[in-house]
């Protein structure tokens, strides 16, 4: 049996245990990229195919997991909260946040810590790192 073929088996029993069971009117198509890219990899680390689509699947429901996570913190924060951790992720200093905001620095270390509390985190460092991927740039 070809590789392809493996990859269209394993989406089918993927289907099937997700409800879509044939006849189906529902259809799902792979990308040729994708399974090429599929192929490759399981090539370059010798593992079965299957094995790697599950991995690059539980991988990818993560990442997008762990994002709705950060969201759904993030809404948790204040305006104010917000506003200053955006400007701490644009690596601004509490004196420029305090300034900028209009706050006392005193302010700003309470909006930091109840941001870095509803964020489970320790530093602001971490914050940037968790939110590394986001667009800051209208707040500058």
């Amino acid at each position: 049996m070809g590789a392809g073929n493996e990859v269209m088996l394993f989406w089918q029993r993927l289907k099937q245990n997700l409800g879509f069971n044939p006849p189906s009117r529902r259809t799902f198509t792979l990308d040729g990229r994708l399974v090429e890219y599929v192929q490759a990899l399981a090539e370059l680390e010798q593992r079965p195919l299957d094995e790697i689509a599950v991995d690059l699947l539980i991988s990818g429901l993560t990442q997008r997991d762990m994002a709705q996570e950060t969201w759904r913190r993030w809404e948790t924060l204040s305006p104010r909260e917000q506003q200053a951790a955006a400007l701490v992720c644009l690596g601004y200093t509490n004196r420029q946040i305090a300034a900028r905001l209009v706050i006392s620095i005193e302010t700003v270390k309470s909006h930091v810590r109840n941001i870095l509390h509803k964020f489970s985190l320790h530093s602001k460092r971490e914050l940037s790192l968790v939110l590394a991927d986001w667009d800051f740039s209208a707040w500058d």
